[in-house]
């Protein structure tokens, strides 16, 4: 698979289309710089929900997962107990798997503490983007599932706490977060996320990884 026309004569992936939740996350969202703690976990949260299921599954439950997990305010679901998983176990509008639930409060305890210990969750996630000097994918078989990076991303996330974040799961946060440009040649978005990413300034570590 490669680059589609869309009906606005853009090009695009060709996984984009032709759902317009799908395209609107292609177009604006995907591979665009995110910096915002609050986003990062957010982003975390659903790539682990998404585990065994599509993408556009999570896309089209996004409002019920903000609305059942506070905004994904890291500080209010780290305070969830026993009655809020009974909560969003009958929450229909999300989905309701006992693990993933109790791995998205687990991962904001570990989102504090990355917080307290690094300064920002984006910036330990950020210290593992990879050399951006990469020629670009040109069909949908070229993109990596993971990347040594990303292994050494979901290392470091499970050493600190989280949970649901193997190294696919990490990769697939790094192409959607910006720290990879994983648009294949050809895409309108690809020079736009580039743009982005140079005149984003990142978030540095307060103290080295250990």
């Amino acid at each position: 698979m490669t680059t589609m026309t869309g009906a606005d004569r853009r090009e695009r992936c060709g996984w984009a289309g032709p759902d317009q939740i799908y395209l609107d996350y292609h177009d604006d969202e995907w591979g665009r710089p995110v910096t915002d703690d609050t986003a990062l976990f957010e982003k975390i949260c659903l790539e682990g929900f998404q585990s065994g299921l599509s993408w556009i599954t999570i896309l089209r439950r996004r409002a019920g997962f903000r609305e059942a997990f506070a905004g994904f305010d890291p500080l209010a679901v780290s305070a969830f107990d026993d009655t809020d998983i009974d909560r969003l176990l009958g929450d229909a509008a999300i989905i309701r798997h006992r693990g993933k639930i109790t791995a998205a409060i687990a991962n904001a305890s570990a989102t504090l503490a990355v917080q307290a210990q690094f300064g920002s969750l984006a910036a330990f996630i950020w210290s593992f983007e990879p050399d951006r000097d990469r020629p670009a994918p040109h069909a949908l078989g070229d993109v990596a599932a993971t990347a040594p990076e990303s292994v050494a991303l979901a290392k470091a996330l499970k050493r600190h706490g989280f949970r649901y974040v193997g190294p696919t799961t990490a990769y697939a946060a790094m192409q959607s977060l910006g720290l990879v440009n994983d648009h294949l040649g050809g895409c309108f978005a690809r020079d736009a996320c580039e743009q982005q990413r140079v005149a984003t300034e990142i978030p540095q570590l307060t103290k080295p990884l250990s």
